[in-house]
């Protein structure tokens, strides 16, 4: 009997996600085949993808060195080339996957989320900043569409797990853990003193340069806050956010009758991404599985004193409206500017509550009025970014 293989399109392939999910799919060749691929400008990395994976098209969404001749190579091999304004759209639809990785890093991953759901196509999610963008119109999207969305990172998947096997009406708390980064056991007194290096070394997990600056500052559980209520659709009241550092425990559901569900695995991506890829069903892994085995479980209050960015995360939340997009905008602009060694890494949260206190009534019900939110916040965010002191290096 002849097994059909689940055609998959990655986005974002040469990153930390899509590289990821390439590793899984490597090791599972009977139960999925890619079909589509995209990158922004590592074009030699994703050669040697295509070269291995031998896809149906691939996605270019920027221009880069060495482009021209890369795309000569594909077409002469019939690999389908998409580039500008709209490639991954159009790929997305002349490609007919049965699903779509969402690997792409930022707030250049809402597009792409919506126009994939807008063609009913199943969505496996690792862009936590759609969510937080436009978290009510990708659901409402998803719902019209029947496309299936499910998340691609440790805490929400395997909250998601959870939710599937426990009934709505018996929760009552949702509680998401985090690492607390590179820097949870650094005085406060002392984070004026981290540099950009210091900030990329994060003590579980292996990630992009963005998102481990955001798990350091704890914009990344901020974010993940935010995303979290519009997946599960629960009050930001009933979510709690707990410092694990051991990062063991991903997600927990307390229930009315006072007991408490987690979901406990191995920090490795790889494993979130096979279940998300294979969801609804389930393959044997091939990763080294958790030994509770003398393994110490801690969990505490994160200090908000410290972690700013969560503070000011929980804070546009209960402003609502617009303040999550601006919240996401200015991080991003602070993360970047920090990254370029621009500004200090304690005036990630000062610029971002700074943005965060100006007025933002503006509708955001559809993706053109999200997006001019967005690019007003980062101009903003660029404008005060310029009164702060540059780095020394």
């Amino acid at each position: 009997m002849s097994i059909t293989k689940k055609k998959i399109i990655v986005l974002g392939s040469t990153g930390s996600i899509g590289t990821n999910t390439l590793d899984v799919v490597r090791r599972f060749p009977e139960s999925f085949q890619i079909v589509g691929l995209s990158c922004r400008n590592n074009v030699q990395k994703l050669r040697g993808q295509v070269l291995e994976f031998r896809p149906r098209a691939v996605a270019l969404t920027a221009e880069s060195s060495g482009q021209t001749d890369l795309i000569n190579e594909f077409s002469s091999s019939s690999v389908k080339v998409y580039r500008g304004d709209g490639c991954l759209a159009e790929m997305i639809v002349e490609v007919k996957a049965d699903l779509v990785v969402n690997g792409i890093s930022g707030s250049k991953g809402l597009l792409p989320t919506l126009q994939c759901l807008e063609a009913g196509v199943d969505l496996a999610l690792a862009n936590k900043e759609s969510m937080v963008m436009a978290g009510a119109l990708i659901m409402e999207t998803a719902g019209r569409s029947g496309a299936r969305l499910v998340p691609v990172d440790s805490e929400h998947f395997g909250m998601f797990s959870l939710l599937r096997k426990i009934d709505r009406q018996d929760v009552e708390q949702l509680i998401l853990t985090a690492s607390g980064g590179a820097f949870r056991d650094l005085p406060l007194e002392k984070w004026r003193d981290i540099r950009l290096q210091d900030a990329l070394d994060h003590p579980n997990w292996l990630m992009g340069p963005k998102n481990t600056i955001d798990s350091a500052t704890m914009a990344n559980k901020g974010l993940e806050f935010i995303e979290a209520r519009h997946f599960f659709q629960f009050d930001p009241g009933q979510i709690k956010v707990l410092i694990h550092p051991q990062s063991y425990v991903h997600a927990l559901v307390r229930t009315i009758d006072g007991f408490l569900y987690a979901q406990i695995s191995q920090p490795d991506m790889r494993l979130v991404i096979q279940a998300a890829i294979s969801f609804p069903d389930m393959l044997l892994s091939p990763f080294a599985p958790l030994d509770l085995e003398d393994t110490e479980l801690r969990f505490y209050a994160p200090d908000l004193k410290k972690y700013r960015m969560l503070q000011l995360a929980y804070r546009a939340v209960e402003l609502g409206g617009a303040f999550p997009i601006v919240y996401n905008a200015a991080n991003e602009v602070a993360v970047d500017l920090f990254m370029k060694e621009k500004i200090l890494f304690i005036e990630i949260p000062r610029l971002v509550e700074k943005i965060l206190e100006d007025s933002w009534s503006q509708g955001c019900q559809t993706v053109e009025e999200i997006l001019v939110i967005d690019d007003l916040a980062r101009r903003r965010a660029i404008d005060e970014a310029i009164k702060y002191k540059k780095v020394v290096s």
